[in-house]
């Protein structure tokens, strides 16, 4: 499933829907947040996060790093495993956050606050309107 099929599959907008990405920053895992809508901008997110080489870590190596989620379902809480949370800026000024909970058929809706609190994420600005998503 796209998240855009998630979104659409909850009746809500692709900017409303959070995924999660997970990347590799030079030595580090990091999550990264972003609406279902949107997509990665890397040379934003490799200056944000100060890194040198920034790549999308391997499916392989997700089913190693959260082996109870459903890939492409992870939900946007990297502090539980000991990783670092970023949120796009687009996200963050949503009043909510909806995001799958580990699963393709699991979702949870809560204010951003709220998950701002529990996830302690660092806030930037790295993505951009898809442009399939806008059509």
């Amino acid at each position: 499933f796209t998240a855009q099929e998630v979104a659409h599959s909850l009746h809500i907008s692709g900017k409303r829907l959070a995924k999660t990405v997970i990347v590799s920053a030079d030595d580090r895992i990091v999550m990264v947040v972003l609406p279902a809508s949107h997509r990665l901008i890397m040379n934003d997110l490799r200056s944000a996060l100060e890194a040198r080489r920034l790549e999308m870590l391997p499916e392989g190596e997700l089913a190693k790093v959260f082996p109870e989620c459903d890939l492409g379902a992870l939900p946007p809480f990297g502090n539980l495993y000991g990783i670092g949370v970023w949120v796009d800026r687009t996200i963050a000024d949503q009043g909510e956050i909806v995001f799958n909970a580990g699963t393709h058929v699991d979702a949870v809706r809560m204010k951003y606050h709220d998950y701002a609190g529990l996830a302690k994420p660092r806030v930037g600005r790295f993505s951009e309107i898809w442009a399939s998503a806008a059509a």
